[in-house]
């Protein structure tokens, strides 16, 4: 499935792209509860520093992350143990709901991935497989692509490797409240987008919120991040409603 790790990858690729506010040069100085009195760079550079330093977290994202006109969206939980529980749709070209365990994968794509980014079409692999998850390890070619998602230090690593912005020129907004949580704004303009990073106002300063908006007053790209530093969710399909892909490797696709 190396279409599908190269689609589910750009999703989440354009995402930390979008979050590129994040990767700011510059140190902040001021303690966790002072975070209304940095200014807007510090703010950003404390909110990678969070970010960084989180064991775990769930992310959400909706919107036209890839490309104008290619809706993408995900819903993860994932820790630093490689954990992961969650789904990836990609618009027309499908989704795929995944959980992860180690090394263990659980995968179960719908009609359209199947049609879309499995070689062939999948059709074959789809009949057998059917309403069930396909369950093998991240050693299984036809996994590993798509479990590269739940991967916490690349998804964090996307964020570093994004383009930077300059380290001067951000906009620092009036505190506010994101999903009831205060929050201080960040507003920085990339590629023609606008880009808004908002930065939780008490505690550790973690993300909380980024828009991306092109002309509109409505954002055609947001990501949620909550639930830092929680374990993720232990439950595994059972083994009735999945099928091992050792049994089916020497099955026609």
């Amino acid at each position: 499935m190396s279409g599908s790790r190269t689609a589910v990858c750009s999703a989440v690729s354009a995402v930390c792209s979008a979050a590129a506010v994040l990767a700011l040069a510059g140190a902040a100085t001021a303690h966790a509860d002072d975070t209304g009195s940095l200014t807007a760079e510090q703010i950003a550079q404390r909110s990678h520093d969070a970010l960084h330093g989180a064991s775990s977290l769930h992310v959400t994202a909706k919107g036209d992350l890839a490309a104008p006109g290619a809706p993408t969206s995900f819903d993860l939980t994932l820790d630093r143990s490689g954990n992961c529980r969650g789904s990836v749709s990609l618009g027309p070209q499908g989704s795929v709901e995944i959980v992860k365990r180690g090394a263990d994968v659980w995968m179960k794509p719908d009609a359209a991935f199947w049609k879309n980014q499995v070689p062939g079409g999948g059709s074959g692999l789809a009949s057998l497989v059917g309403n069930r998850y396909l369950k093998g390890t991240t050693n299984d070619p036809v996994l590993r692509g798509t479990a590269g998602v739940c991967d916490l230090d690349s998804l964090q690593k996307y964020f570093d490797s994004a383009a930077k912005l300059p380290s001067t020129g951000l906009t620092k907004g009036k505190p506010a409240t994101v999903d009831g949580t205060a929050v201080i704004p960040v507003t920085a303009t990339q590629q023609g987008r606008t880009l808004t990073l908002d930065v939780a106002a008490t505690g550790k300063p973690y993300p909380v919120r980024i828009t991306a908006a092109t002309g509109g007053a409505a954002p055609d790209a947001t990501v949620r991040f909550d639930g830092f530093d929680q374990p993720v969710p232990t439950a595994t399909p059972a083994a009735d409603q999945s099928v091992d892909i050792s049994g089916l490797v020497s099955r026609p696709a």
